[in-house]
């Protein structure tokens, strides 16, 4: 009996040293991207104020106009809500306004900025990259049109006249 009763606790023992369970551990990697206009410039004016102003155009740079978060390659898109900036029924078509992407202070490795790109009512690439960033900043310069193409466009007792639109930025994963 002490032999049985040995041998059961030897193979219990044995047993349990040599008991193994696995488990499989995944990390799983969802896509982020967020993307945020600087608050101080979420309005940005082209001021046509002299004679040179209509004859060249006038621009405005917004340095670090975005901030990008990209777990992994990405777009940054721009759109106008129409094709025309509006006054009343008088319009400026929204191809006349260009847009330049740039580097900002925290460039994205590797990116790629488009320059001059028409605003339309289609989406249009203005940032491609390959890799994310966390904080990574795109400067934006707005240009609207030169060689007086917006001369009869002032519309009297309108201080000034003014002609808007809505612009979307989006971030897409690549």
């Amino acid at each position: 009996m002490k032999k049985f009763i040995f041998a059961a606790f030897s193979l219990i023992g044995f047993v349990t040293i040599n008991a193994q369970q696995t488990v499989t551990l995944n990390v799983r990697l969802k896509p982020i991207q967020t993307l945020v206009v600087n608050t101080a410039q979420k309005i940005v004016n082209l001021d046509y104020v002299t004679k040179d102003d209509y004859a060249n155009g006038v621009s405005s740079v917004n340095a670090d106009h975005l901030n990008v978060y990209s777990t992994g390659g990405f777009q940054v898109k721009v759109k106008s809500a129409n094709a025309a900036l509006l006054n009343g029924a008088k319009t400026i078509q929204a191809n006349t306004i260009q847009v330049k992407a740039s580097a900002g202070s925290e460039p994205v490795t590797g990116a790629q900025y488009a320059q001059n790109v028409q605003l339309s009512a289609n989406e249009t690439t203005l940032v491609t990259s390959t890799v994310g960033g966390v904080d990574k900043k795109i400067s934006i310069e707005y240009k609207g049109a030169g060689a007086n193409a917006y001369l009869d466009n002032y519309i009297a007792g309108q201080t000034p006249t003014i002609y808007t639109t809505e612009l979307t930025y989006t971030i897409i994963s690549q």
